[in-house]
């Protein structure tokens, strides 16, 4: 269990799925926003995904990815009930192996952590976007946005660019409704095999991230604005051959 602070009295928002374009989004103050992780995966580079969907065949990598997603669920309730000083049983397949690498990054990972001012914490920046964040503690005397991540294998630094970006919107956010000054980011990440990777931003390359998500924002609202275009053209397109059948 971690000291809980009241620093920071946080506003609720409901996830929902966009009916119009299916995608997630938060309804914040009767406003409609795009989550952060849904504007990374439009605007991210699919390379090296359909090429992995190539290797091991589409219903595989379903297969893995639901698997993964299952288990990363169960990993981040764990740390839920733990921050918070609740308990939880789960004897699922999923949850035995879940709870062990909750276990791990509890021991090595939340260890310098002081006390948290909130747990899956609904942030937002006003007209732009929102997301969920794992932790907003005080880690070794810094403010900090946290994030839990399961993987199948140990991650390389290059391959989690989007992670960077994620929690440097999550902090972007916090700081401008909140009027903070969060200092790091910190990605706590567990392998089933029980290997912990953590990796921190701070500084001028935190300043930088935040920076590159607003780019890739201003590249989801130009692909939602396309995207509306050519809906509106064939639906234009549409009504005047309805016209013509008319007449």
């Amino acid at each position: 269990m971690i000291k809980k602070s009241n620093k920071y009295k946080y506003i609720s928002g409901k996830q929902i799925t966009d009916p119009g374009s299916g995608t997630r989004v938060y309804e914040i103050n009767n406003y409609r926003l795009p989550s952060v992780t849904t504007v990374l995966g439009a605007t991210k580079n699919q390379d090296f995904i359909k090429k992995w969907k190539a290797k091991v065949g589409e219903q595989e990598a379903d297969r893995i990815k639901n698997h993964s997603s299952n288990r990363g669920t169960a990993m981040h309730k764990f740390l839920e009930h733990y921050v918070l000083g609740t308990n939880i049983v789960d004897l699922t397949r999923i949850g035995q192996e879940a709870r062990p690498m909750a276990d791990k990054i509890i021991e090595v990972g939340l260890t310098p952590v002081e006390e948290y001012y909130g747990s899956e914490v609904t942030l937002h920046y006003p007209g732009l976007y929102a997301g969920s964040t794992d932790l907003v503690c005080l880690h070794n005397g810094m403010e900090t946005i946290v994030d839990f991540k399961q993987s199948n294998s140990p991650k390389r630094e290059q391959w989690i660019q989007d992670y960077y970006l994620q929690i440097s919107a999550y902090a972007m956010a916090h700081d401008y409704v909140y009027g903070s000054q969060i200092k790091q980011g910190v990605i706590m990440v567990c392998t089933p095999d029980l290997y912990y990777q953590e990796f921190k931003i701070e500084g001028a390359e935190l300043r930088k991230r935040k920076h590159e998500f607003l780019k890739r924002l201003d590249m989801y609202n130009e692909l939602k604005f396309s995207e509306k275009e050519r809906a509106k053209v064939d639906n234009e397109a549409l009504l005047k051959e309805f016209e013509k059948d008319k007449s």
